[in-house]
């Protein structure tokens, strides 16, 4: 009994010790210490919570966005906040994603610009020529007797009768008959033959035979293809009558149309190439020999001459061509490029985002610059920017937006003040931003200059077959939305300045979104609910810019049961109503509403 108690008195002893060893190294006087150490660390007081779709949104814990509802996210990297410049506009990783924001690194170049022209196959005017009578007569044989014939010089045209030829003749024989004729009479005979194109061979041979032809043959002064016929086997012809017109393809122009704002970058000289339908995959060269010096009142362009060599004939009049001339812009040196698509217009302005180097994160800031010519797609940089730095140049508008709703500085905001939308109580989301810009648009049709409303219009006329398609319950317009498309890329949106660009760089954007949608759908009914959207863009630019239509009628016409009773409007170059969006089964649906002058 007394060794069982000693073991337990042993054991207890032990674990006694124990406890306290254990106490004293875990808790003691450092367990305070330990525990509020821990708490920071949980804590995690530098992480910054953001919303995927509105970066500009930061917390210092989880929760939900209060302009989408949307569960906030940690912001990646966020530890180096630190660093950030007071207008920087931080986009994560998911957010740049989301907005399809991509960039490019601005770089010395030679600044060229292309110019796409469109022109037509026309002959050389200086190679058409008319066989004329030189005497009158009647037509006994013809040998030539459709257009389109080729003919070579020296060739038969016709036989022909002709009573003063005959006279002619005997005069010369008249004079002939004497032992001693008289020369004076014998040349003044043979000068008169000349005059009607007899060679000296022919009237060798009529003095020989001292046989009076009554028929004689018209032989063709030129080579070339037969264009018009003026005569038929029968017809009496005076003198000076024209009796065929021939034209010589061997040589052609092709006569492009150049707009006024391009007019200033083409010189005689310039290389252009340009190709035809008829040889896809042919790239013709020729350089451009007259620039008109008038311009068309109606179009508002001027020609440009190339001269083609046509031995092949492959170019036929009347042909269509898609011509680009790469011009130089007059500078020797090389200049800064940057996309036009990186570019945000306000007022005298222009504003890009560069983003900021060596951050962790994606962000950019707001960036002032002073922009020279345009080159294409692209414009030469005067100041604000450097070789090497990187701008944004897809999604530039969704980073603006970012920074005017954190109330930095942006292209509406450029003093930074924070904007309404910032700071939303209980409303909508967005509303009240979308209000203010609406009522901060100010555009005045009259200053808007012609050259891009004649642009517009010819939108509008690649738009007109489109519309004419799907009134007939035709699908097959897949050709007329890439012409459509063709033609936006023509209208030249440095034209217009401050809202008016930012209002038609909002329509460019749905117009391209929509039509090349349209250009790869075949069902009718999905066709006529993209035609939907594209009309009233196009509408709502013509309406807000103006539109030059060539003195062609234009209306804008409405049907109140289209898209599901919601209404809907459409472009028609005629009044009366050929409803697009029902077809055949309710064709004369609608009305007009407006006719554009």
């Amino acid at each position: 009994m007394k060794n069982l108690l000693k073991n337990i008195w042993f054991v207890l002893a032990i674990g006694l010790i124990a406890g306290i060893f254990i106490g004293n190294f875990v808790g003691g006087d450092k367990a305070p210490e330990n525990a509020e150490e821990h708490f920071h660390d949980a804590s995690n007081e530098d992480q910054i919570w953001t919303c995927s779709m509105h970066p500009q949104i930061q917390k210092d814990g989880p929760g939900q966005c209060p302009l989408c509802g949307m569960d906030l996210i940690p912001l990646e990297n966020s530890g180096g906040r630190e660093d950030m410049l007071p207008d920087e506009v931080p986009m994560s990783a998911s957010a740049m994603k989301l907005a399809e924001i991509q960039t490019y690194v601005v770089k010395m170049e030679k600044p060229e610009k292309e110019i796409r022209l469109l022109g037509k196959v026309k002959a050389d005017e200086r190679l058409n020529y008319s066989q004329t009578a030189q005497f009158p007569g009647r037509i006994e044989k013809l040998y030539v007797n459709f257009t389109g014939e080729k003919v070579y010089k020296g060739q038969k045209l016709a036989t022909i009768y002709s009573p003063e030829l005959v006279s002619a003749q005997k005069e010369l024989f008249e004079v002939l008959k004497d032992d001693s004729p008289h020369i004076p009479l014998v040349e003044a005979a043979r000068s008169k033959l000349k005059q009607w194109k007899f060679s000296d061979k022919q009237i060798a041979e009529l003095e020989k035979s001292k046989a009076i032809q009554t028929e004689v043959d018209i032989l063709s002064d030129y080579d070339g293809y037969v264009v018009m016929r003026m005569v038929s086997e029968g017809d009496h012809f005076k003198e000076g009558q024209n009796l065929f017109d021939i034209t010589d393809l061997s040589k052609v122009w092709v006569l492009f149309d150049a707009y006024e704002s391009d007019l200033a970058r083409l010189k005689v000289g310039d290389n252009v190439e340009f190709e035809v339908k008829s040889n896809p995959g042919k790239i013709f060269n020729a350089k451009a020999t007259f620039i008109d010096p008038f311009i068309n009142p109606k179009t508002r362009v001027a020609q440009v001459r190339v001269e083609v060599d046509n031995k092949k004939g492959l170019l036929k009049p009347d042909m269509y061509v898609n011509g680009i001339v790469t011009s130089k812009v007059n500078t020797d040196k090389e200049a800064l490029l940057v996309p036009k698509s990186a570019v945000l217009w306000t007022g005298k302005r222009a504003v890009v985002y560069v983003k900021m180097p060596n951050r962790e994160h994606n962000s950019f800031i707001y960036r002032e610059i002073i922009l020279g010519q345009n080159v294409g797609d692209s414009y030469i940089v005067l100041e604000g920017l450097e070789a090497g730095e990187e701008i944004a140049t897809n999604g530039v508008f969704k980073i603006d937006a970012s920074a005017q709703l954190a109330g930095k500085k942006s292209m509406m905001n450029p003093t930074g003040t924070k904007g309404s939308t910032g700071h939303n109580h209980g409303g909508k989301a967005g509303d009240d931003s979308k209000m203010d810009m609406t009522r901060s648009l100010n555009i005045d049709k009259a200053k808007i200059p012609a050259a891009f409303k004649q642009q517009l219009g010819a939108v509008v006329a690649a738009y007109l077959p489109l519309k004419e398609k799907l009134a007939n319950d035709n699908s097959d317009i897949q050709p007329d939305a890439l012409q459509m498309e063709k033609m936006l890329t023509k209208v030249d949106m440095s034209l217009v300045l401050e809202d008016a660009h930012n209002s038609w760089m909002t329509t460019l954007t749905s117009l391209n979104k929509d039509l090349k949608r349209l250009s790869t759908t075949v069902n009718i009914d999905e066709q006529r609910n993209v035609f939907l959207t594209i009309s009233k863009a196009l509408s709502d630019a013509a309406m807000t810019f103006g539109i030059e239509h060539d003195e062609q009628p234009l209306y804008l016409e409405f049907c109140p049961m289209a898209n599901d009773d919601k209404g809907g409007y459409w472009l028609s170059g005629e009044k009366e109503i050929k409803n697009p969006y029902f077809g055949k089964k309710m064709l004369r649906c609608g009305v007009v509403e407006h006719e554009f002058e």
